[in-house]
């Protein structure tokens, strides 16, 4: 069942992309979009718990900050099948795009705890667990040990997990659910860097 999921999403991102292309985007393009969106998705948690006592206002910042946040995550996903379907993949274009992606993490999580929509703790602890699954895969394959899919909480369900928080509490009009979605990605994404040292130290093991 995920895996036929999985090769429909995938298939409706390449179309997608093709119609990017044939409207003249590049790569580069997409992911400027996708990173801009990304930001001002973080403005815009940070704006919902600066009006959190007046619903109707919550509400209007919440879901304009999901929208952006889902259509960031839509840019990410389709700048990379444009540049593998037409050839334009680089080795500078993949470093910008995975470090540009830590600034809209970073940026969304900081929304959340700068505003109170979360736990200041755990709302660190989640932005740290992030960061660092991201650091241990690229530490990873640097080593020539590839990471992808390692671990149960990797970029794409954080982004599912915070889209499907923001939009209960959207409506709610109340910050629980978010608060929620932060406890469980700091314990899941802390828990994915266990899981992806440990798996780094068992094939390196292998190779010696």
């Amino acid at each position: 069942m995920l895996t036929k999921l999985k090769r429909r999403v995938q298939d409706l991102i390449s179309t997608e992309a093709k119609l990017m292309h044939r409207a003249g985007l590049k790569p580069n393009t997409v992911s400027a979009i996708g990173v801009s969106l990304g930001l001002i998705s973080g403005a815009l948690y940070w704006a919902a718990g600066e009006n959190l006592a007046n619903a109707n206002m919550y509400r209007v910042y919440i879901i304009s900050a999901v929208a952006l946040l889902a259509l960031s995550g839509l840019c990410d996903a389709l700048d990379g099948a444009l540049a593998r379907l037409y050839g334009e993949t680089t080795v500078l274009g993949g470093f910008l795009d995975s470090l540009l992606d830590r600034y809209v993490d970073s940026a969304v999580l900081c929304g959340l705890i700068l505003s109170g929509l979360c736990d200041p703790f755990w709302g660190l602890l989640a932005l740290i667990g992030s960061l660092l699954t991201s650091y241990a895969r690229a530490r990873s394959e640097a080593a020539d040990v590839p990471m992808e899919t390692v671990g149960i909480m990797e970029r794409a369900e954080r982004l599912i997990v915070v889209i499907a928080a923001s939009i209960i509490s959207a409506l709610l009009a109340e910050k629980s659910a978010l608060n929620i979605s932060v406890i469980f990605l700091a314990i899941t994404s802390n828990l994915t860097v266990i899981q992806r040292a440990l798996y780094f130290r068992r094939r390196v093991s292998q190779k010696q």
